[in-house]
């Protein structure tokens, strides 16, 4: 719990389901997006929360 599985960008091809290599079990994972907002003057950085189900 609490682990961080894979960080990627926005370039990346994503996340393939595997920790060091090795299939994470099908189950719900949660995750954290940290993006730039810029509202014309300042830029203000910015989380999104949320989860997903990994299937197989």
């Amino acid at each position: 719990f609490g682990k961080l599985i894979k960080q990627i960008s926005p370039d990346s091809d994503g996340w393939d389901g595997t920790f060091n290599g090795v299939q994470v079990p099908a189950t719900d994972y949660w995750f954290t997006v940290t993006y730039p907002e810029y509202d014309g003057t300042t830029t203000v950085i910015r989380e999104f929360k949320s989860h997903f189900s990994l299937k197989r």
